[in-house]
């Protein structure tokens, strides 16, 4: 490699770096601060993260290749690592005081979530297999450690013993599938193994091999039958890393599954139809076990299931307009999820977890502007006009149609439908039912202020979803020519 040729990789992966070389500093000066002063470590971690955007707005007009074509920066990249970016900083934000609470506001704590952001960033440039396999494993080892976090908490323990049982032998699988990739076409590229697919689309043993890759992929995004790790890990994990897995390594997941198999595959073969599968699965078992949860996380938990099956039914539709559709739901859902479990984070004060649903009944009486909020995200998670969540939605039914699968939509809205009941459910226990304790919200300025960036978020994509459509449609169209040719429209 050429002393140009690394400076060419080395740019195109600056905010991976920034990023990366920031949290190694945070590391050794975070042993510095001094108990009172975490507020440091808060803003120095923000810091990192904005001058990474800063890095990642400046590569956005151009596409570089880099690192011999295993690693590239264009537009569909820096979509999703602007979803990262608002998930972590806002995550952030929601740690000030709940870290306090909990007794976790050192320095490792903030390290690993701008590791795990890193991995998140790398997985959404990345263009060869192995590539990927070092994004998703710097993303998940760290989570596998904030999730066990609360050290003195048994559920705590055990969750993170779950995740990574489950998430070892979800790697184990998708690496036995990029073996067999590796075998039977003699690259771990995505141009190459697209070129492959396409030349023999119906090779039984290229076949079994995207089987493998995408069976590790669906266990990071939670969807059917790999989401038995997920509810116990978002109730035992610290609500803040549970807020955080929720929005961040989901959108990470979609952002290689969309790069790795859609297209090619859906074109010249019928593995549109185990997609479709997939999503229909994925959402009913979600929305219907949902149903009869007391645990707040754990509700949020199964809805982040039926909205990951939701998200597939874009990813079954194809072609540019179900990918652009994919990555509005998964900023739309980053957005108000994170509003509505900084709602629960806020709850969290004294010897109140705000993780019981029916603590919260009477909330409207006593706190009716943070009611009025909760209102907001719980309508724009069940997709109620003129949400930015049924925008969301109405996307992903449009590339549907326009694709022929009218019954795949028609089976969507009616899974919506029985997804609304659990979210309206709630409303109703905080609007009409009598107080049974009194509430003691730790509001903070920075609760407060990511309260505010998630309800204007909420708002203002419900005021212009077509605008924000557009931007997820040129971050496709912008998509570069090695890895992203895959999935790029073929009808």
């Amino acid at each position: 490699m050429t002393a140009a040729t690394l400076f060419q990789s080395a740019l195109a992966s600056l905010p991976e770096i920034v990023v990366i070389t920031g949290a190694c500093i945070l590391l050794i000066l975070g042993q510095f601060v001094r108990k009172g002063q975490e507020h440091i470590l808060v803003w120095a971690s923000i810091a990192i993260v904005l001058i990474a955007a800063l890095a990642t707005v400046m590569l956005a007009n151009e596409v570089r290749p880099a690192y011999a074509g295993m690693f590239i920066a264009d537009r569909f990249a820096v979509f999703f690592k602007f979803v990262f970016y608002l998930a972590t900083v806002l995550t952030f934000l929601l740690s000030r005081k709940y870290a306090d609470i909990e007794g976790i506001g050192n320095s490792e704590y903030y390290v690993l979530l701008l590791l795990a952001l890193s991995g998140m960033m790398i997985m959404a440039s990345a263009t060869d297999l192995l590539s990927i396999y070092v994004g998703l494993e710097l993303m998940v080892i760290c989570t596998y450690v904030l999730t066990g976090f609360l050290r003195r908490e048994r559920r705590s323990n055990e969750a993170a013993l779950k995740y990574v049982i489950l998430g070892a032998v979800s790697t184990g699988i998708f690496l036995y599938g990029v073996s067999l990739v590796y075998g039977l076409t003699g690259t771990t590229q995505l141009d190459g193994m697209a070129a492959a697919v396409t030349a023999d689309p119906l090779d039984p043993g290229l076949l079994l091999a995207v089987v493998f890759i995408v069976a590790g992929l669906v266990f990071k995004v939670g969807a059917v039958p790999f989401h038995m790790w997920l509810p116990d890990v978002y109730e035992g994990a610290p609500t803040t890393i549970t807020a955080f897995m929720s929005v961040g390594p989901k959108a990470a997941g979609f952002a290689v599954i969309l790069r790795v198999f859609l297209n090619p595959l859906v074109a010249a073969s019928d593995v549109w139809i185990i997609v479709a599968a997939i999503a229909v699965v994925t959402m009913a078992l979600g929305s219907f076990v949902a149903l009869v949860q007391d645990n707040f996380k754990r509700l949020l938990a199964y809805s982040s299931i039926a909205h990951a099956g939701f998200a597939i039914f874009g990813v079954a539709a194809g072609g540019a307009d179900g990918i652009a559709s994919v990555m509005l739901y998964l900023l739309i859902y980053a957005i108000m999820n994170l509003g509505i479990f900084g709602a629960v984070i806020m709850m969290r004060n004294g010897d109140f977890s705000g993780e019981v649903i029916e603590d919260y009944a009477g909330f409207a009486k006593s706190h009716p502007g943070l009611a009025l909020l909760m209102l907001l995200y719980l309508f724009s998670l069940a997709g109620i006009p003129p949400t930015a969540g049924f925008f969301a939605k109405f996307y992903v039914l449009v590339a549907l149609v326009e694709h022929g699968f009218v019954i795949l939509a028609i089976i969507a809205v009616l899974l919506s439908a029985v997804a609304a009941y659990f979210y309206i459910r709630i409303v109703m226990v905080i609007y009409m039912r009598e107080p049974k304790r009194a509430f003691a919200p730790a509001l903070t300025p920075l609760v407060g202020a990511t309260l505010a960036v998630t309800a204007t978020g909420t708002i203002g994509i419900g005021l212009f979803p077509s605008w924000f459509l557009k931007l997820a449609q040129d971050s496709v169209l912008g998509g570069s020519a090695i890895g992203f040719a895959m999935i790029t429209p073929t009808e």
